[in-house]
């Protein structure tokens, strides 16, 4: 199976005193210890270091820009980053329009756009629930890995 990684794996793994961190770290491990592969499209990376740099008390990680720089070159060497293509934007333009989403809402369609437009079959993310209109995919939450 191919999976995409969402944001919300990436950051949960970046903080060793939350909660979800092990879980987080955990199914990544397995996934990739059962040969699984493992992708982020730039979106990811784009969401990861705005919440990195932002200050803590605004919900961020606090983090500098080479210290973020250099969790973003770790990340590159984990995981596979699906490029940005029109194919995506058309796949988009449609999940929105057909399944009628709104607000903050139109950036889960565009993960899943880009799992559609690269063959990626499962999304790992602590949302499943915002991914359910999504026949398309399958969102697995890291607990279930």
């Amino acid at each position: 199976m191919s999976y995409l990684v969402d944001t919300n794996i990436l950051l949960r793994s970046a903080q060793p005193s939350h909660p979800m961190h092990a879980d987080a770290t955990r199914a990544v491990g397995r996934l990739l210890a059962g040969g699984e592969i493992l992708s982020v499209i730039p979106q990811n990376i784009i969401e990861y270091w705005a919440v990195a740099t932002r200050p803590v008390e605004a919900n961020g990680l606090g983090l500098s820009v080479e210290e973020t720089a250099a969790v973003v070159t770790t990340l590159q060497s984990i995981f596979q980053i699906l490029p940005d293509n029109a194919e995506i934007f058309a796949e988009w333009k449609r999940l929105v329009s057909t399944h009628e989403v709104k607000g903050k809402e139109v950036h889960d369609a565009r993960l899943v756009a880009a799992m559609l437009t690269h063959r990626v079959t499962h999304l790992l993310t602590f949302n499943t629930p915002d991914f359910k209109r999504y026949n398309e995919i399958t969102a697995i939450n890291p607990r279930e890995v």
